[in-house]
């Protein structure tokens, strides 16, 4: 009982000091700590017989492994990221989206450039910072309610696209390491849970969007709002074809490499990035160096929540916990839904709550011949959702930082579209690979 209490106890800790706005370098161990005190687990490798759990050594496992496993990844997605923001092409792309769909269809405008630009294998960071600029000049126009920027950046970029089969984002790629399978896992049933996620939530999006406006709300213009750059761009089609090259090179390489195709891809990425528009950089180097120095932040605190879930995976309540999970009737796909959803929801990360959860439940369902593509396509589904909750980090930065917004105006439409759509989407995922559909 005390175990249970100290496990549900850290997690809301965890919570509760992320949204506080502590560090999670730091976070992350003290909620550790709160976890291993109340289960009675030993503090140090000196105090534990050999092969029992401690707190610094589960911890330091679990986060130097999550390094060990993803650090390249990261480093160069952050790289990608920033040689296509430096370079214009990310605003190249985003402004020719929004020209080929006008003015009337700002929301739409806004919630496609960001999509295209994240399923390329943009940073989800760099693709809020990118569009930003624009999304505020298109609801000016249009005299839209500023308090839903958030949402329809958040909704381009973490819903439909994100965890959706072919994306070069990690939550979509890790997965692979334990299943075996492919970044296209289940891509028929993907498909259609992308299309429903992106129709759904876009008609979601315009209703809330509407009743503000009829309501009497319009945009109001701040001192600060961001004017965008008057300077040369590249051509948008060789700003969209360094995209193409990730996803090309991803596709071609993903069965004999698995994850270490997303090394090439993104690698390629970024040397089609220089060669294609050079002329256009500020600075290339200060952008691989700023992309290092975000790479670093990133997979930082990412790796502190795994470090956190590896103390907690070591008490006896995780176990009970992931027990009861797992053995709800039904589909097995319900519970690895269930268990991935929540850790990530507690952790506020969804490539955290995959990385902690899939060591334990990869094989207990590989072992009950549960199907390893529809498994990866319902856990990758199913991370993208809670993790979007109050405390998550790209929702604190895109709100706060990027829009200037309070999670009281800003939240209720951001967690519609990123929690509520995706749960829906995990649901009519499961149901379709119920049915044998993609199997």
């Amino acid at each position: 009982m005390l175990s249970m209490i100290g496990l549900i106890g850290g997690l809301a800790l965890l919570i509760f000091l992320t949204m506080r706005g502590m560090n999670l370098l730091v976070a992350g161990p003290l909620c550790a700590l709160f976890v291993a005190v109340l289960s009675g687990i030993p503090l140090f490798p000196q105090l534990a017989a050999e092969g029992e759990a401690n707190l610094v050594g589960n911890y330091m496992a679990g986060f130097s492994s999550f390094i060990g496993a993803w650090y390249l990844m990261f480093l160069l997605g952050a790289i990608f990221g920033k040689v296509m923001e430096d370079s214009g092409a990310a605003d190249s792309v985003s402004k020719w989206v929004v020209e080929k769909l006008g003015m009337k269809r700002a929301v739409l405008a806004v919630v496609i450039a960001c999509a295209v630009l994240t399923y390329g294998g943009v940073s989800l960071f760099v693709v809020a910072f990118s569009v930003y600029p624009m999304a505020v000049s298109l609801f000016k126009q249009a005299n839209l309610p500023r308090r839903f920027i958030p949402a329809a950046l958040a909704f381009g970029s973490v819903t439909f696209t994100m965890t959706s089969a072919g994306s070069p984002e990690i939550q979509n790629w890790i997965p692979i390491g334990y299943l075996g399978t492919s970044p296209y896992a289940g891509w028929e049933v993907s498909l259609i849970v992308a299309v429903f996620m992106a129709v759904f939530g876009y008609w979601w999006l315009k209703r809330m969007i509407t009743k503000a406006v009829n309501n009497g709300e319009t945009f109001i213009a701040r001192s600060n709002d961001p004017v965008a750059e008057e300077k040369e761009l590249p051509n948008p089609f060789t700003g969209l074809i360094p995209l193409f090259v990730v996803l090309i090179i991803s596709y071609y390489f993903h069965d004999s490499l698995k994850q270490s195709a997303l090394i090439i891809a993104l690698l390629g990425g970024v040397i089609t990035t220089y060669l294609l528009n050079r002329k256009y950089f500020k600075s290339f180097w200060n952008a691989v160096s700023e992309g290092t120095v975000g790479a670093l932040i990133a997979l930082g605190n990412t790796a502190a929540v795994v470090g956190f879930g590896g103390v907690a995976k070591a008490v006896p309540a995780f176990q009970v916990a992931v027990d009861t999970m797992t053995s709800i009737p039904g589909s097995p796909l319900i519970g690895g839904a269930l268990a991935v959803s929540i850790i990530a929801g507690m952790t506020g990360s969804a490539s955290g709550g995959q990385a902690i959860a899939l060591p334990i439940l990869a094989p207990h369902y590989m072992e009950l011949g549960v199907n390893n593509e529809a498994l990866h396509r319902v856990v990758s589904i199913s991370s993208g959702a809670l993790d979007s909750l109050p405390h998550n980090g790209y929702v604190v930065t895109t709100v706060r930082a990027i829009c200037g917004e309070t999670h009281k105006d800003a939240y209720g439409a951001v967690g519609a579209l990123t929690v509520i759509v995706p749960l829906l989407g995990v649901i009519i995922a499961i149901a379709l690979f119920s049915l044998g559909l993609g199997l």
